[in-house]
């Protein structure tokens, strides 16, 4: 069973929004903008800005697809944590992070809807805090399987807002919220 985490105190977390992840991206422009709007609604508000960046064989540590989108620029102060693996949470500092924080809800942005950020959202929740995701500031690629079936970006970005609408977990909310609307 899960910790609750009592409170709340909000972080943004902000992942793979990197130029390789995103240069195949479905709306990836208006993406990165509703991420940088809520980037800054998140720092206006004193909230804590952390930055998750994946590397692994096709993102390689410090190559030019590795780095962050141009629009998104970290500051010096805000957190970064390195992962390897689809959850943000997986053999990474985030969850020490968020802990020597306070942090009980995250704030979820970024991208690849069906891998990094479901893996993310579920995570967050197992481990107890509550989880908004940011509606219209996630998004993937159109993925096309071997058996000719095409399962389009845009449909893969509404089953994760329905999806987390929808989950329960004991103790924890968890929801969506458009970048305008968003409540740190």
């Amino acid at each position: 069973m899960a910790t609750i985490r009592e409170g709340n105190k909000a972080a943004l977390v902000v992942v793979d929004v990197q130029v390789g992840v995103m240069s195949g991206a479905w709306d990836a422009s208006r993406v990165v903008d509703k991420v940088s709007f809520v980037v800054e609604r998140a720092r206006a508000a004193g909230v804590p800005v952390v930055w998750v960046q994946h590397s692994d064989e096709q993102l390689v540590r410090e190559s030019p697809q590795w780095q962050w989108v141009p629009k998104l620029v970290p500051r010096e102060i805000e957190l970064r944590v390195h992962k390897q693996f689809n959850s943000s949470f997986e053999q990474t500092s985030l969850e020490g992070e968020l802990a020597t924080l306070g942090v009980t809800h995250i704030v979820l942005a970024g991208a690849a809807t069906n891998w990094c950020i479901r893996a993310t959202a579920y995570g967050a929740l197992e481990r107890g805090y509550d989880v908004t995701l940011v509606s219209d500031a996630h998004t993937t690629e159109t993925m096309q399987l071997e058996s000719g079936v095409k399962i389009e970006a845009e449909h893969v970005i509404q089953e994760l807002n329905i999806a987390m609408q929808w989950l329960a977990y004991p103790g924890r909310k968890n929801g969506t919220a458009s970048a305008e609307q968003v409540q740190f």
